[in-house]
Formats: C-alpha cells, sequence, structure tokens
C-alpha cells in the first residue's frame, strides 16, 4: 500500500495544538482592510479554532 500524502494546500493553513485542536485563519482579513475598523481587524488577527465537523475533516487532510 502506498503512503498517504498530507494534503498541501491544508498543511499551508492548518496547525494541530498540543491537544488535538485544529487552529487557523480568519476569513476577510487579507485585502479590502480600509472599511474595517481597528478592532475588528485586531479580531480577526487571532488564530480560530475549527469547529467538531471540519476539525475531523482538517485532521483527514493532514493525517501522515
Amino acid at each position: 500500500m502506498p503512503k498517504v500524502k498530507t494534503h498541501s494546500g491544508a498543511k499551508k493553513r492548518f496547525k494541530i495544538s498540543p491537544r488535538g485542536k485544529v487552529r487557523g485563519r480568519h476569513a476577510m482579513r487579507s485585502h479590502i482592510l480600509g472599511k474595517k475598523n481597528a478592532k475588528r481587524r485586531r479580531r480577526l488577527d487571532a488564530p480560530k479554532l475549527a469547529s467538531d465537523p471540519d476539525r475531523a475533516r482538517v485532521k483527514a487532510l493532514l493525517r501522515k
């Protein structure tokens, strides 16, 4: 059986925390930032934890 490869797009976008949670970036943070206030931009800077159904999908993509 061949090796299972890690999904290249997922490994660039997500990290697994030591306790097994999946951290990723917020959406809406890459462009058109002038109309978003500073408080909103700071909030979008913080890492986002994936929901439970998404966590299972991301972990499947990141399995080695």
